[in-house]
C-alpha cells in the first residue's frame, strides 16, 4: 500500500496505529487517508470520530477487498482495489470537491449574506452580523452624518462603502483622510477654493463636498482634524452648507456624510481635542465595528486568512496553487491578538504565500514579525547576523542527529529524543530538514516505519 500511495500523492506520512493516525491529520491538515484491508469498519468509523473536529472533513480510502462495503458506504468512506489508476481517479474527485480555485468559491462560505459579498466585508461571525445589521437600518434611514468608529485595519472604509451602497448605489463615493493633509490643504481639498484665495490659486477649484454631489463624502480619521476646522466641518452639517477657500457664495452640501474615528472619541473630548458640540452632532447612531480579538470576533479569522489565501495577487505565479493552512499554522494565526486587526492579518497572508513552498501554508512561513531576527528558527530579514548561540539552531541539529543515527526511522528517533512522533513530524517540516542525498520531508519524501494506514498530504 506504500508504493501504490507513493503514486498518487507528493507528501505521504505513516502512522503506526490509529492515535498516531488522528494525531497526525491534526498537525498536516492531509487532503486523503488510506486504510489497508486490515482495518474494520469499527476501526474507521472510529477514527473518523476522533477527527470529526477538524477544520474540514477528513477525506478516507479504504484499500482492498473489505467485504463491509455497506458499512463504508454509510459512512462515506471511499473503497478502491490495489489500483493505481483507481486511487488517483478518487484523490481527484476529492480534491475537486473540496478545493474551489480562486475566484470561484462559495458566497455562502464567506459572506454573511449576498449584500457583504457584493462588497465584499468578509466574515459570518456574530459581530460581523451585529455590524451588517446596524449598517443596513443606518443606510436605510435618513440619519446623517453617519460616525463609524474601530481600531485601524478594522474595515472602516468598507463599512462607509457600503453605507453608501445601499443609499447611493449609483452615485459617487468620494474618500479623504483628515490625518494625511495640513489644515490648510485639508480645508482646500474638502471646500474647494477660488482663483486668488491664496498664492498659488490661480483657477477655481472644486472640493470633495462638491464633487460628492448627492452622493456620499467619507471624512477618514475626523478626530485629527484641527479643531478650527472642526468648527467649519459643524458649520456644514447644521445648515447644510459650506463656502468654498476665500469666497462668498454658500453652496449646498447635498450628499451623505461619513465621518470614522479610530480613536475614542469621548477621550478626545476630555482631552480637549475634539469638539463636543461635534461629537454630539456626529454620534446619532453610531456603526461600531469590534476588533479581531473579540470574542465575538475571533471566528473570523481563519475564515479570513483562507479567502486571502484564495484571493491574493501577491504572487501571481503561486496564485491558486497555495489551496490551505496547516493546523500549526492555524494555531498561530488564532492565538494571535492581531492589534492591526484585518490589515494585518492580510499582510501576514500575503507574506506566507511569498515565502511558503509547498501548497500549504505551514507554521514557518507565518511570520508575524517581519522585524524579528528569526521566526520559528527560519532566519529573516537579519540573515547575515551570527546565529551561532540560537536555540533553534541547536535544536535543528540534535533532530538532525536523531534521524541520521537511526537512518530516518522516526519512531526510534523521537524516541531518542523523548517526543512524540506526530511532534517530530513538525519539526521537520518546520526546520526544513532534509536527509542526506534525498529531498526535504516537507517537498515530497516518505516517512515510512511500516506497512499501516498512509496519511497523504
Amino acid at each position: 500500500m506504500q508504493q501504490l500511495a507513493q503514486e498518487v500523492s507528493r507528501h505521504i506520512f505513516m502512522a503506526d496505529d490509529l492515535g498516531e493516525a488522528v494525531d497526525l491529520v491534526g498537525t498536516i491538515d492531509p487532503d486523503l487517508v488510506v486504510f489497508d484491508e486490515v482495518y474494520t469498519p469499527d476501526h474507521v468509523e472510529a477514527f473518523l470520530n476522533r477527527t470529526d473536529n477538524t477544520e474540514r472533513p477528513v477525506s478516507v480510502v479504504v484499500v482492498g477487498d473489505t467485504g463491509a462495503s455497506d458499512r463504508f458506504d454509510a459512512m462515506g468512506v471511499y473503497r478502491c482495489l490495489e489500483d493505481s489508476e483507481q486511487l488517483k481517479r478518487i484523490a481527484h474527485e476529492i480534491l475537486t470537491k473540496t478545493d474551489d480555485p480562486v475566484g470561484d468559491a462559495s458566497t455562502s462560505r464567506y459572506f454573511w449574506d449576498p449584500f457583504a459579498a457584493s462588497i465584499p466585508v468578509v466574515g459570518k461571525s456574530a459581530a460581523m452580523g451585529d455590524e451588517l445589521r446596524m449598517i443596513k437600518l443606518v443606510a436605510n434611514s435618513q440619519c446623517n452624518p453617519i460616525l463609524i468608529v474601530g481600531e485601524t485595519g478594522t474595515g472602516k472604509e468598507l463599512a462607509a462603502r457600503s453605507v453608501h451602497q445601499v443609499r447611493h448605489p449609483h452615485e459617487v463615493f468620494v474618500a479623504i483622510n483628515c490625518a494625511a493633509l495640513t489644515a490648510g490643504l485639508l480645508e482646500s481639498e474638502l471646500f474647494g477654493h477660488v482663483k486668488g484665495a491664496f498664492t498659488g490659486a490661480d483657477h477655481d477649484k472644486a472640493g470633495l463636498f462638491e464633487l460628492a454631489g448627492s452622493g456620499t463624502i467619507f471624512l477618514d480619521e475626523v478626530s485629527e482634524m484641527p479643531q478650527d476646522l472642526q468648527a467649519k466641518l459643524l458649520r456644514v452639517l447644521q445648515e447644510k452648507t459650506y463656502r468654498k477657500v476665500g469666497g462668498v457664495e454658500d453652496l449646498q452640501c447635498r450628499g451623505t456624510i461619513v465621518a470614522s474615528s479610530n480613536r475614542n472619541l469621548k477621550e478626545e473630548l476630555d482631552a480637549g481635542r475634539f469638539r463636543r458640540d461635534l461629537y454630539y452632532r456626529l454620534s446619532v447612531c453610531p456603526i461600531v465595528l469590534a476588533p479581531l480579538r473579540s470574542s465575538r470576533r475571533r471566528d473570523d479569522i481563519l475564515l479570513l486568512a483562507e479567502y486571502f489565501l484564495r484571493h491574493s495577487d501577491i504572487c501571481p505565479p503561486k496564485q491558486g496553487k497555495i489551496r490551505s493552512l496547516t493546523r500549526l499554522a492555524s494555531e498561530a494565526l488564532k492565538r494571535h491578538d492581531w492589534p492591526g486587526n484585518v490589515r494585518e492579518l492580510r499582510n501576514v497572508i500575503d507574506r506566507a504565500i511569498l515565502l511558503e513552498t509547498t501548497d500549504k501554508v505551514g507554521l514557518s512561513s507565518i511570520v508575524i514579525d517581519p522585524e524579528a531576527k528569526e521566526h520559528h528558527g527560519q532566519v529573516g530579514m537579519f540573515a547575515n547576523e551570527t546565529k551561532d548561540f540560537s536555540l533553534s539552531k541547536a535544536e535543528r541539529e540534535l533532530i538532525a542527529r536523531a534521524l541520521n543515527k537511526t537512518g530516518w526511522q522516526k519512531t526510534q528517533a523521537a524516541s531518542l529524543l523523548g517526543i512524540t512522533r506526530t511532534t517530530l513530524y513538525a519539526k521537520v517540516k518546520q526546520y526544513n530538514i532534509e536527509r542526506e542525498g534525498g529531498p526535504a520531508v516537507q517537498t515530497g519524501a516518505m516517512a515510512p516505519d511500516r506497512d499501516s494506514q498512509a496519511v497523504l498530504g
